[in-house]
């Protein structure tokens, strides 16, 4: 099986050769460095989707630096702005707790419940326990799908009938979890965003019950995106972000896009870390997102 560094360069393959090619092109050897090449790299990393925000902080970041140090050779440019992606890219994650509560939204479609398997898979194979709850209780299949996901993982999952109230799934799941001492409790939400109101009352209600119940336990509200759907995805997460506390971006299909640059608009727009990123459909391409890895993987 490829290796973990393999697979992320494997994965990231599409942005590479759209936005990384392009660059090394433009930092070939004898290129001057002028307004014409900033005004490439703009292009460049707009195209990749990387955001008029973080764009422009990366520029400004290079320019200066460049005229700091009296760079005349585009070569030794492209070093300097790898270790200013990295830096943008690089917000730490906050430590795990235990006992902790994940609670995973996203509008439904972006992976949110393949997602949440691949999470349990993540944490059982080092050595935490873990329960899955499935309060998504409104989207037809979405426990069945998730049942499959927590018997592979050979994890117990917390479920009611279709339609059941998701505040009383997660009730149920706390007092199982408490029972048995369990680390991880992952919850699997409703990705209603047409309806925020009623989007924000569920979340509202299952976080009284959590502070309630379970007042020990850390709680982490992660948010999925689908990385093919670029700007789209983060204007799903600047209304999440209305509903509901985000603490950190888990971010799917980047096997599938050739504009990765979404994880640099990420930081300067959400200013949320990437915990988490999805680089294929097999169990172990989900990774923990390292900036460092990420920027090598691309370049």
């Amino acid at each position: 099986m490829a290796g973990f560094f393999a697979r992320l360069k494997q994965g990231l393959s599409k942005t590479r050769n759209q936005m990384t090619t392009q660059i090394e092109s433009l930092t070939a050897s004898g290129v001057p460095i002028d307004e014409d090449f900033y005004e490439e790299l703009t292009d460049i990393l707009l195209l990749s989707d990387a955001g008029v925000a973080a764009t422009e902080v990366i520029i400004g970041k290079l320019k200066a630096q460049v005229q700091e140090n009296k760079v005349k050779d585009a070569g030794q440019a492209r070093e300097m702005l790898k270790q200013i992606m990295i830096e943008e890219m690089n917000i730490p994650r906050p430590p795990l707790n235990w006992p902790m509560v994940m609670l995973v939204v996203g509008v439904n479609g972006v992976g949110k419940t393949t997602t949440v398997g691949k999470l349990a898979l993540r944490f059982k194979e080092v050595g935490r326990s873990v329960t899955l709850a499935a309060a998504d209780t409104f989207r037809a299949a979405a426990d069945d799908q998730l049942q499959v996901w927590a018997d592979r993982a050979q994890v117990p999952l917390i479920k009611q009938q279709h339609g059941a109230d998701p505040a009383a799934v997660v009730f149920d799941a706390i007092a199982s979890v408490k029972a048995k001492k369990t680390d991880l409790l992952i919850v699997d939400t409703a990705g209603r965003l047409h309806n925020k109101k009623n989007l924000m009352d569920e979340l509202g209600k299952i976080r009284r019950v959590i502070d309630r119940e379970f007042p020990e336990a850390t709680v982490r509200s992660m948010l999925v995106l689908d990385a093919t759907t670029g700007q789209n995805g983060l204007n799903q997460a600047k209304m999440f972000r209305e509903v509901a506390d985000i603490n950190g971006i888990i971010l799917t299909k980047l096997d599938g896009t050739a504009k990765g640059g979404i994880a640099l608009a990420i930081r300067q727009e959400l200013n949320v870390p990437v915990w988490y990123i999805g680089v294929g459909e097999g169990i172990d391409d989900l990774q923990a997102f390292n900036a460092k890895e990420f920027v090598e993987a691309l370049f």
